[in-house]
């Protein structure tokens, strides 16, 4: 065995290591579907919120500020459904993809880690969400989920595609901008889970599954 043999022998092992220890079912289009998913989601928000129709010249973007309880409570119930069917779309677009790749699908220890990785952070956020939307404390919920989010990218990366880890700085950085800037807190919330998802995926699926189709 030559030099370069032996170099390629390692290279594929060390492919070998790095799926067998990271998720790699993950796809472009299901970010992009949970960017539409939250682009369409904002615009139910908006009107929620008491948000005036855009053909209207007094239109403007509201803030993330409740008036009522009964508001609250439609908004919370909506956020569930939201999480709820992004939640199920990876899921199954994940499913198709492994099968896709003859690849088995299911909580082995790495999905474990990828999970609890993932959740840990945004259920702390979202239980931090929830204790200032109880005390009426509105202005920087949008900012904390992005945040909060983008910590829960970083942290998922380490288990899945390294570059995932960029999508959870923009997240993270701009969730401290929108900390700073008051009254833009749904224009915030929607480029960062809609438009943000949307162009990750795009560039996603460019990057590794067009690559992946053409070596096949």
């Amino acid at each position: 065995m030559n030099n370069q043999e032996a170099l390629d022998t390692l290279n594929d092992i060390r492919k070998m290591m790095e799926k067998s220890s990271r998720f790699v079912s993950l796809n472009g289009a299901s970010a992009i579907v949970i960017g539409l998913y939250s682009c369409l989601a904002a615009i139910i928000a908006y009107y929620i919120l008491g948000g005036i129709s855009p053909l209207s010249e007094t239109s403007s973007i509201p803030m993330l500020q409740i008036n009522t309880p009964g508001r609250l409570r439609i908004l919370l119930i909506f956020a569930a459904i939201l999480i709820g069917i992004c939640l199920l779309t990876v899921i199954l677009m994940c499913r198709h993809k492994a099968l896709k790749n003859n690849r088995p699908f299911g909580l082995d220890r790495t999905a474990k880690r990828l999970l609890w990785n993932f959740f840990l952070p945004l259920t702390a956020g979202g239980i931090f969400c929830l204790a200032l939307l109880y005390q009426q404390h509105y202005g920087l919920t949008s900012s904390i989920m992005l945040i909060f989010y983008g910590i829960a990218l970083i942290n998922a990366s380490n288990y899945t595609y390294s570059n995932t880890r960029y999508l959870g700085y923009t997240e993270l950085a701009l969730g401290l901008a929108d900390s700073f800037i008051e009254g833009y807190a749904l224009l915030f919330w929607t480029v960062g889970f809609g438009i943000f998802h949307i162009i990750y995926g795009i560039w996603f699926h460019f990057k590794f599954e067009k690559q992946a189709a053409s070596v096949a």
